[in-house]
């Protein structure tokens, strides 16, 4: 998280797209907001209420953003009250963040962004 928010602070917005600065913009604020509710606590189930929309927000930017690598967007349906989650991973093997070691391989790549 510490190396994330170090990330988030570092961006260059004039070297972004016009569509990237856009959805920067949308997501800035609650990818710092969540990232430093991550990094300020080892309490691993409100770190997990943050990695949610953490997910999501980097999800949405990686989306428009031209990667180096393939990544895949993953999805736990029993996260969040049952209502489900995502992260995104750079394995498709799947290593459930949400359960850990309680159910690790709950989920299934649901996208790949190339």
């Amino acid at each position: 998280a510490k190396k994330l928010l170090l990330s988030i602070n570092a961006i260059d917005m004039a070297k972004l797209s016009n569509e990237e600065h856009t959805v920067w913009m949308k997501v800035m604020k609650d990818l710092t907001f969540d990232t430093e509710h991550i990094e300020e606590t080892k309490d691993a189930g409100h770190q997990r209420e943050h990695f949610i929309t953490l997910s999501d927000n980097m999800y949405q930017l990686m989306k428009i953003s031209e990667q180096a690598t393939t990544t895949y967007y993953q999805h736990c349906p029993m996260a969040n009250g049952g209502k489900g989650a995502n992260w995104l991973s750079k394995e498709t093997e799947i290593k459930n963040p949400y359960y850990g070691s309680k159910m690790m391989s709950c989920g299934k790549v649901i996208e790949t962004i190339k």
